[in-house]
């Protein structure tokens, strides 16, 4: 490029970034473009710099402006954040933000079609896609789609999940009782947590529903006493879990099948069940399906224990502007394009609703917001920490996915955008259930 005209990309640029976050002194942050320009109104010690590595990459980023437009830029490299990248998450919020006046949008679009086109940078990211690599596996929520969607996200590789997560690599918010537990203590209090709402005793039939790698199961054979099954998709989990089983001399009482949620009724029945971090997958629509599949499982009077993430948003009305909005700015097309593929978060009201339609009776409801911020920080400290073995075992890119997918869900849970919440159904018998008429029990 000749220099004239990488003067004139910059200005572009400049420009550009003028109209979506104001003059440089009215930024929280510093800029630094690619031939070493750098605007900031703190001397460096703002917290972050967002650095655009190419004259092409705000085109890239921008025309059109989206969610997933401006993701797939950091992912492949050509806008990057240098600092806190929990800061620069809220960035996606401001030029939304910003490009509802259409004037911001006349003046953008005029800087961005000045600049170079990109030159591929990003077809290597979007090579990695769901559309490309879960959707030919069928329609959504088809039983070989779901196979196909759960080994995205969770056959990334044992050794990749080790990095960040406790030793009995718990993949679901954990459960802090003091500001100096640390994430095996908050862990391991989950899994007791869970065993105790279901009131687990020596001799029931245990249910776990989207297993992980055992800890769960293996807990509650351990400490508990009850024979118990586990199931997943998740080949390289069932593999790991069924290892740790055997080291732990529980073979007798533990096993992990690869199975589907729709096909647990087949090997019950079961007295207790719980579902950890799995209904997020299942999709709205198939909520119903989802609990039905649970309460077919369960012998009379059973009860089963359901822990996911819910969207505060999703339960708000919304004007139709809104939801246009929603629709062009691809809001959640990063999470169902490269983290958790056909997944769908809906409000709460749907939990409940699809519970009770099939049988359930809601017992008890426990949010743990907060701790599953908290897990999230702790995860995301641990994955920066071996940040050079994570981009050895899964590549620069899909590190950037995962520390983004943490930063942007962590964001989500301290503002209350997203919410975690344990939910205990019955299964009544003839009125009855197997359920202490208090919850003193569990304080005890």
């Amino acid at each position: 490029m000749e220099r004239h005209d990488t003067f004139s990309a910059l200005q572009h640029s400049q420009h550009a970034i003028e109209t979506l976050f104001g003059a440089p002194a009215a930024r929280s942050f510093d800029v630094r473009y690619w031939d070493g320009t750098v605007e900031s109104a703190h001397a460096g010690t703002g917290p972050f710099t967002l650095v655009i590595k190419t004259p092409s990459a705000l085109r890239q980023m921008l025309l059109p402006p989206s969610e997933l437009s401006i993701v797939e830029a950091y992912l492949s490299g050509v806008v990057d954040v240098e600092g806190e990248l929990s800061a620069a998450v809220a960035l996606g919020d401001a030029i939304k933000g910003r490009l509802s006046s259409v004037r911001a949008l006349v003046s953008l679009t005029r800087d961005l079609l000045a600049l170079p086109s990109p030159n591929g940078d990003a077809a290597g990211v979007r090579a990695l896609r769901a559309d490309a690599r879960v959707a030919p596996s069928g329609d959504k929520h088809e039983p070989s789609r779901d196979r196909a969607a759960i080994s995205y996200h969770y056959d990334v590789g044992n050794d990749f999940y080790a990095l960040w997560l406790d030793k009995r690599m718990v993949y679901s918010c954990a459960y802090f009782h003091r500001d100096d537990d640390t994430l095996d203590d908050a862990q391991e209090a989950k899994l007791d947590l869970v065993c105790r709402k279901l009131r687990l005793a020596p001799g029931d039939r245990f249910l776990d529903i989207g297993c992980g790698w055992g800890a769960l199961i293996i807990h509650a054979a351990t400490h508990y006493g009850v024979n118990a099954v586990g199931v997943t998709l998740s080949t390289r989990q069932a593999e790991l879990a069924t290892k740790r089983i055997a080291e732990a001399g529980l073979s007798d009482r533990c096993r992990v099948e690869l199975r589907d949620y729709r096909d647990v009724a087949a090997i019950g029945p079961f007295d207790k069940a719980a579902s950890v971090g799995m209904v997020e997958h299942v999709g709205v629509d198939h909520l119903p399906e989802y609990f039905a599949s649970a309460h077919a499982a369960l012998a009379p009077g059973g009860l089963f224990l359901n822990h996911g993430i819910v969207s505060v948003q999703e339960g708000r009305p919304r004007r139709w502007r809104d939801l246009v909005l929603r629709r062009l700015w691809k809001v959640d097309a990063f999470i169902d394009q490269y983290v958790f593929p056909d997944g769908k978060l809906g409000p709460f009201y749907e939990v409940i609703h699809a519970a009770e339609v099939v049988g359930f009776e809601t017992r008890d409801v426990e949010s743990l917001r907060e701790h599953y911020a908290r897990t999230l920080g702790e995860w995301l400290k641990r994955l920066e920490r071996n940040r050079d073995r994570a981009v050895a075992i899964v590549g620069e890119t899909e590190f950037r996915v995962w520390r983004l997918y943490m930063t942007a869900a962590r964001r989500g849970f301290k503002r209350g955008d997203l919410n975690v919440l344990q939910t205990l159904v019955s299964k009544p018998c003839h009125g009855r259930t197997n359920l202490p008429p208090t919850r003193e029990d569990l304080f005890a």
